[in-house]
């Protein structure tokens, strides 16, 4: 069954500085295909935790203290229904993934400071990865969708 529409295009990439305040510009841009399939609303707001989780801290510490762009692209794939969010910088290297989880027995006063996000995202998106290619970093998310039709 083919769960992407005519008019829909398969991939779409834009570059931004890499600001806090381009957070809702970036939320749009990741809504645009998944409002135009018909994803519910439970499924956008997962996907818009973890994109705000992964761009915001792009845009706190990547060129910190300056600022740099970012480029973010999303990849519509049919059977299985998904969508791929690929982030890139060329601000300082880092690997979120190569964190450990936060250890969630313990109380939030006695638990190290930070990690919770990426735990957050690696939990509700079915893949993610990341690499340090061609001068860039380079963090992948995927996840699959419900077809509206289905």
């Amino acid at each position: 069954m083919n769960n992407l529409r005519p008019g829909i295009p398969k991939s779409k990439t834009i570059t931004i500085s890499a600001e806090t305040q381009q957070l809702d510009d970036v939320l749009s841009f990741i809504n645009a295909p998944l409002e135009a399939l018909g994803v519910s609303e439970e499924e956008k707001v997962v996907i818009d935790i973890a994109v705000e989780e992964i761009y915001v801290n792009i845009a706190l510490y990547a060129y910190e203290p300056g600022r740099g762009p970012v480029t973010l692209r999303w990849t519509l794939e049919d059977e299985p229904l998904s969508i791929q969010i690929d982030f890139m910088d060329r601000g300082t290297p880092y690997d979120p993934l190569a964190r450990e989880d936060p250890d969630l027995t313990l109380s939030a006063e006695d638990r190290q400071i930070g990690g919770l996000g990426i735990y957050m995202v690696r939990k509700s998106m079915d893949e993610v990865s990341y690499e340090y290619r061609d001068g860039k970093n380079c963090f992948m998310m995927k996840k699959l969708l419900s077809a509206a039709d289905a």
